[in-house]
């Protein structure tokens, strides 16, 4: 389409005849790949044969609809005077004024037409309107202008699930997973070209691809392998993903990740057969509380301690929280948190291990540490001195350090529990969920002898 417009001067008459502009919009978008059908012999390979004109505007969240707005002048002797365009686009939650160079009147020759392109990025779901409205100075020096509509639907392309786990105080593994959604669009592959968390200040993300390094060398990748590195996705087909998140300023680490804890939001980047990209973010994604009660729960590194202090501190700051976790605390007013616990241990080979007392209360508590035996488990137990006084504790995060020695009496994986504190002053009894879970193995490993001395009665 030729663009011939004239900005009329000062003294042009205001009575001078005016055509009626002709409007015509069309989506710009890259054709679709032909896909030949399944036993055809059709072994011509030129460009034209492997393309074919999209059935579907096709319009996916996260990409940019762009839409080229052409304005003709069919007389032949009459221009259109102060021609003006604006588009609009209306989505479920907003409009969008989308800027061109027709925002300004402009005079279009006889036989001639201007255009322009508007693009602007699809953020949701759902039915969009493009609005577009013309005006034109009518021959009686009147505005005249008329509107047109183009509705289109918008579709997710991609699902995305994520599963949270606390990995510890500071650390959580965050699962993702992203499902190609059937639709009637969906009609070829989509390649997720690269898969990111944008964590928030004080945390950092990694990838856990489980891929072999392209550095290390002699790497070899099997086919599969490679199949599944490339992003490449089906209608239907579904790929997972695994980051891992931990604090790494020095106040991030301090603090802890505790329930309710903004950690971010992922972020995919795909791409459609020809080319066209596209983002879509996941939902916000938070540290989910502790779950003391679940059947298999440990307190080493579950992150029940940062919890308690979390909520401990926005009760005594009247802060409100992402997380209700008025029940924890009237719980666990004292947790106990193992220090560096053994992984393994031999049988009949005593073991030290520590603990870290801390009073998350408004006051001070004269406490005791107790293992009971009963509580405990089979393969595992307290030997020695089961009790131990640890004093005043001073409240609002002070904390003492006990020392109980454990010995385990058959091979197997056990839990370290019948923990429980008491506090001396009122009596009251807290018990503890199982603190840690322990690998007990029938031969001798010289690694495991630092921690262990000789259990005395």
């Amino acid at each position: 389409m030729s663009r011939t417009a004239a900005v009329p001067p000062p003294g042009s008459s205001a009575d001078e005849p005016s055509a009626v502009p002709t409007l015509r919009v069309m989506r710009l978008q890259s054709p679709a790949l032909h896909n030949p059908a399944a036993g055809s012999l059709d072994n011509q390979a030129a460009l034209h044969n492997s393309l074919c004109l999209p059935e579907s505007l096709g319009v996916y969240v996260g990409e940019t609809f762009t839409a080229y707005l052409g304005v003709l002048n069919t007389s032949t002797r009459q221009s259109i005077r102060r021609l003006t365009v604006l588009a609009q686009l209306q989505t479920p939650s907003n409009r969008w004024q989308l800027p061109s160079l027709l925002e300004k009147g402009v005079d279009v020759n006889p036989a001639n037409g201007v255009d322009a392109i508007v693009a602007h990025a699809i953020e949701e779901p759902g039915q969009h309107i493009l609005r577009v409205e013309v005006g034109y100075r009518t021959n009686d020096g009147g505005l005249q202008t008329f509107r047109k509509f183009y509705r289109f639907q918008v579709v997710n392309p991609l699902t995305i699930q994520q599963t949270t786990t606390r990995m510890g105080d500071s650390q959580c593994l965050v699962s993702l997973s992203v499902t190609y959604n059937k639709t009637a669009d969906a009609t070829g592959p989509l390649v997720i070209a690269n898969a990111a968390f944008r964590p928030v200040d004080g945390l950092v993300a990694r990838l856990l691809d489980g891929h072999v390094s392209e550095s290390t060398p002699d790497a070899k990748m099997s086919a599969l392998q490679l199949l599944d590195k490339s992003g490449l996705l089906q209608p239907g087909s579904i790929v997972r993903y695994l980051f891992q998140i931990e604090a790494t300023s020095r106040e991030a680490v301090l603090k802890g990740i505790a329930a309710g804890d903004l950690l971010g939001q992922a972020v995919l980047t795909w791409r459609k057969a020809m080319g066209e990209t596209g983002q879509i973010y996941s939902a916000s994604i938070y540290c989910p509380p502790v779950q003391p009660d679940q059947e298999h729960f440990v307190t080493h590194r579950s992150g029940l301690s940062v919890d308690v202090a979390a909520a401990a501190a926005q009760r005594a700051q009247s802060t409100p929280s992402a997380v209700d976790q008025t029940l924890l605390t009237n719980r666990f007013p004292v947790t106990v948190e193992p220090i560096d616990p053994p992984r393994r241990m031999l049988p009949n080979v005593p073991t030290r291990v520590q603990f870290l007392v801390v009073n998350h209360s408004q006051q001070a508590m004269t406490l005791q540490l107790q293992m009971r035996v009963a509580d405990m488990q089979q393969g595992l137990v307290a030997c020695g001195t089961t009790f131990t006084n640890l004093g005043v504790v001073q409240p609002d995060g002070g904390s003492k350090v006990a020392t109980t020695r454990l010995v385990a009496l058959e091979t197997g994986l056990w839990r370290v529990q019948g923990c429980v504190v008491v506090d001396l002053a009122s009596g009251r009894e807290i018990p503890q969920p199982p603190l840690f879970s322990v690998m007990v193995v029938g031969e001798t490993d010289p690694s495991d002898n630092d921690n262990t001395q000789i259990c005395r009665q």
